[in-house]
């Protein structure tokens, strides 16, 4: 069983940065691939930032420039470092990770941290 656990959120000040953790425990963690999402209220979950086995990376639009993902293969952990933080990224982030069981993809998330930008 996967378990992901995030940590790093809380409230910062437009244009402050923030670096959110997600730690991976598992029998056998070899995701497909790792990303972050967020939810802000009344919107749908959409996705930030991600990392496909092989390290091609992906990010939202309206995050690049100012959003970096990296994992830590060795800690098991993702990371993303925000910068330029604005109000409108706040929101719940979530970390994902995609793994494969047997010939199906399965999806594992986090419990999700809050980030708050407001002044």
């Amino acid at each position: 069983q996967v378990q992901l656990v995030e940590s790093g959120g809380g409230l910062v000040q437009p244009g402050g940065s923030l670096r959110l953790s997600c730690a991976a425990s598992g029998s056998t963690f070899t995701p497909y691939t790792m990303g972050w999402f967020r939810q802000a209220p009344g919107k749908q979950r959409e996705l930030v930032a991600s990392i496909i086995i092989g390290g091609s990376l992906n990010y939202a639009d309206s995050v690049k420039g100012r959003v970096t993902v990296s994992r830590d293969n060795v800690k098991n952990t993702l990371y993303l470092q925000m910068n330029s933080l604005k109000p409108e990224d706040t929101a719940v982030y979530y970390c994902n990770a995609e793994l494969y069981s047997g010939p199906f993809l399965r999806a594992y998330w986090g419990q999700g941290t809050q980030v708050t930008v407001s002044s």
